[in-house]
């Protein structure tokens, strides 16, 4: 049993030591593949901007002789920017901020890029990557197909779309009422951090659940209000009293699901097991002191009994020759010896 024991704990930590090292060669992989996708993003970034200030100082350098872009064969998607602009890389999971302070809804302020200094609503939030839209803000032409252009109202391949900002480049921007003279003005937050109290959401809501405040003066910054969601009933959905009718009655009489199927979900042989079942315990038990019984026992040959005797033999000698406290006693000759030896000494002094 012992055994056992000892085999299924070296099991769990050599899995456990597994588990760390995949985890960690996953969030390498992760890191690099993000900076990968990063620089691709950041360097189509860069080739537009380098692009139009060379086509720009070209028009200008040839003045009536420039090209007409717009009449080539790519003059309908001319200095559009592709649709990989409105998807920034995902950030891994574990380099996600823990809070977003940002819902949809929220009036904020752009402090880099063309539009530095311009005020709107946030129309979409992106966890995944930490961007933010802001309605009318940051637009950009993109060429788009035919069938996505269609979505935004747009009729060829180009369309006007409001680009995502990283939220770093972003600053909320909320009404508070002056103690001086009681006007209500907007004021830029720098800092929000996040806290207690946890609030319960209505199924669906994208707000968070967490409560947001100034930082340095513990003001709270009420969240947007969500707008009500205009449900319809159809024919394909669920009756809810479909859906609230129970069908199983927990009871102590029965299991809830019979003993085989506990043999499938936890299998009855695996090496990582730490409970059993009595019977193959005790099967175990009766091994192991079955083992210690054999091993305990001496099975021995002719030639072992003989040589058990002769130890046996020479034990009892030597058990004869000891006196009460356990001291050998010496011979006649031994003493005598000693004597003689202890008079020459003695003699050779003087």
């Amino acid at each position: 049993m012992q055994k056992v024991i000892r085999r299924t704990a070296l099991a769990r930590n050599q899995a456990q030591r597994k588990a760390i090292r995949s985890t960690k060669q996953t969030e390498r992989e992760e890191a690099k593949d993000y900076l990968k996708q990063q620089f691709s993003f950041k360097r189509m970034e860069l080739d537009n901007i380098r692009a139009a200030r060379y086509r720009r100082r070209d028009d200008w350098l040839r003045g009536p002789l420039a090209h007409q872009h717009d009449t080539s064969l790519e003059g309908q998607t001319f200095g559009a920017l592709s649709a990989q602009a409105l998807n920034p890389p995902a950030l891994p999971q574990r380099l996600r901020r823990r809070y977003i302070n940002i819902a949809v809804g929220d009036r904020v302020c752009i402090i880099n890029g063309q539009d530095k200094g311009k005020i709107n609503e946030v129309t979409r939030v992106n966890i995944e990557n930490e961007t933010v839209t802001v309605k009318d803000l940051n637009i950009s032409d993109v060429h788009l197909p035919g069938w996505v252009n269609s979505q935004y109202g747009g009729k060829g391949n180009v369309s006007s779309v409001a680009l995502p900002i990283p939220m770093d480049d972003v600053r909320l921007v909320i009404a508070v009422k002056s103690p001086r003279d009681g006007k209500t003005r907007d004021n830029l937050v720098e800092h929000v951090y996040a806290g207690g109290p946890i609030l319960e959401r209505e199924p669906g809501s994208e707000t968070p659940r967490h409560t947001r405040y100034v930082a340095g003066t513990h003001i709270e910054i009420p969240w947007p209000s969500a707008e009500e969601q205009n449900l319809k009933d159809e024919d394909w959905d669920t009756l809810r009293m479909e859906v609230e009718t129970p069908t199983w009655t927990p009871s102590l009489h029965y299991a809830p699901f019979p003993p085989s199927v506990l043999d499938e979900v936890r299998n009855k042989f695996s090496k990582y097991r730490t409970r059993h079942d009595p019977e193959w315990v005790e099967a175990k038990m009766l091994e192991d002191y079955r083992k210690e019984y054999l091993q305990s026992r001496s099975l021995l040959t002719p030639k072992g009994e003989l040589m058990a005797m002769i130890r046996a033999k020479k034990e009892e000698l030597l058990n004869a020759r000891k006196d009460a406290d356990g001291n050998i006693i010496m011979d006649d000759k031994t003493v005598g010896f000693i004597e003689n030896f202890l008079k020459e000494q003695k003699a050779n002094k003087a």
